[in-house]
């Protein structure tokens, strides 16, 4: 006869269930651990090779399609989009414009090919994300864009080269699409391509002594306006693609790194508003040709003058896009980004950059700059202790922390800022010494009876 305690312990009694694995999920397991590939982010994107990336989404839901080619595809990353079709037709004939001239010359479409085979391999490794496309298929590409840019340079050098009603020549819209789609991250070759493509096709007719990158430098120069001296100093470029050529233009060969390991830690710096109440003012600087020397003396921050525009734009978030994914520290567009989304809080700080002629706005209202301005300098990460712009910081928060700056210059500002408000403080003060006056006088007598 059962006992109560042997029902308890019967009740509480647990069963207890061995898992088992699931052979056939071990199976696929083992088998993506031993075969995966990384296929869009490729184990080559971490080399210093790899220079053309896929721009991270979050980038892209801050920015928008600023990344994106609008008119033409050049590379694999946009091949074959149906609303950039329509230039693909003009490849062709401009590859066939190029061939006729090389053909007298016994240089073939074969040759072309031929010449980008033997750096398909480095080629490939420029991308990040791993290229479908068969040899065959990857070299039609590489020659068909490659001679397109090259051509399309040389005809807009010297444009007798244009033929007769050229559709890309007279529609003066098409070549403002094309600067803008050359500098996009997503939207580049190599630079060794194009060197390839242009030292076969030379002729000796023309490209006498010319060295690509200045062509090219020349062809972006009808949009961006660099000193002759600046593009003559592209003249060796041996880099990554047309965007670091033109992003390089910009770099300031006189400003240094901080060393690593610095003991001073770089502090980021006020918006405008609050300078311009320290008495830290902000002046257009006339003498650099890079908007990227920016100094500070004296109380004064100078800031070369920068035009905001569609190409500018475009230029400005693929180079920090560049920036974010290449494996280098050298981050001059993305520190200066940042300088500006530090200097930029709303509107009115827009309107007085705009004023001070440091700021050309051509984008829209002072209120769409500044937007754009502050998404530029969202999500990007870079040491600020280690960027070519971190002892103005430090200099500007260290002229902003002293305290006799910020009392007068807060007085002056709120006093003194605008006519009307120096008039009001005048009448004030006018105001106070005729009052302190009539008090005197009303008093003095009985302090100070007269004695008859």
């Amino acid at each position: 006869m059962a006992t109560d305690s042997d029902e308890r312990e019967a009740g509480c009694s647990h069963v207890v269930t061995i898992w088992e694995v699931n052979k056939e999920r071990l199976d696929k397991m083992e088998k993506m651990i031993s075969q995966t590939i990384p296929r869009l982010l490729s184990t080559a994107a971490g080399r210093r090779t790899c220079s053309i990336f896929r721009v991270p989404q979050s980038f892209i839901e801050i920015n928008g399609n600023w990344y994106q080619p609008r008119i033409v595809s050049i590379g694999p990353y946009h091949r074959g989009k149906p609303h950039l079709q329509m230039i693909e037709e003009h490849k062709w004939r401009y590859l066939h414009s190029l061939l006729s001239r090389t053909k007298p010359m016994g240089i073939t479409l074969e040759d072309y090919l031929k010449s980008i085979h033997s750096v398909e391999k480095d080629a490939r490794e420029c991308y990040s994300e791993a290229i479908h496309l068969s040899t065959d298929e990857f070299l039609e590409m590489m020659v068909l864009d490659g001679c397109f840019i090259i051509e399309l340079f040389r005809k807009v050098n010297d444009p007798v080269l244009f033929g007769p009603d050229d559709p890309l020549a007279t529609m003066t819209w098409i070549l403002a699409f094309f600067y803008r789609d050359f500098l996009r991250l997503e939207n580049q070759i190599p630079f060794l391509v194009l060197e390839k493509l242009f030292e076969i096709s030379k002729t000796s007719v023309q490209d006498s002594g010319l060295p690509l990158s200045l062509l090219a430098m020349r062809f972006f120069n009808n949009i961006i306006q660099r000193p002759d001296q600046v593009i003559e100093k592209c003249h060796g470029f041996k880099g990554l693609h047309l965007l670091e050529l033109v992003r390089s233009s910009f770099i300031p060969s006189d400003q240094e790194l901080p060393p690593h390991g610095g003991c001073t830690p770089t502090h980021i710096i006020h918006s405008v508003s609050k300078l311009r109440r320290s008495g830290i003012q902000l002046n257009p600087s006339k003498t650099e040709s890079s908007f990227l020397v920016v100094k500070f003396r004296r109380g004064v921050i100078e800031m070369p003058s920068i035009t905001i525009d569609d190409f500018m734009s475009s230029f400005l978030v693929n180079c920090v896009a560049f920036e974010q994914c290449y494996n280098s520290y050298s981050k001059y567009v993305t520190t200066y980004v940042t300088l500006l989304d530090c200097l930029v809080n709303s509107q009115k700080d827009v309107e007085y950059l705009c004023d001070r002629n440091i700021i050309e706005n051509y984008f829209g209202t002072e209120g769409e700059v500044a937007h754009f301005i502050n998404n530029m300098g969202k999500d990007v990460a870079f040491d600020f202790d280690r960027c070519y712009l971190s002892n103005l910081f430090n200099d500007v928060n260290e002229y902003y922390q002293s305290s006799w700056h910020v009392q007068w210059a807060s007085f002056k500002y709120t006093y003194f800022d605008t006519p009307w408000s120096g008039i009001s403080a005048l009448a004030a003060f006018v105001l106070l010494l005729l009052t302190l006056a009539q008090t005197f006088f009303t008093i003095y007598p009985y302090v100070h009876p007269r004695v008859p």
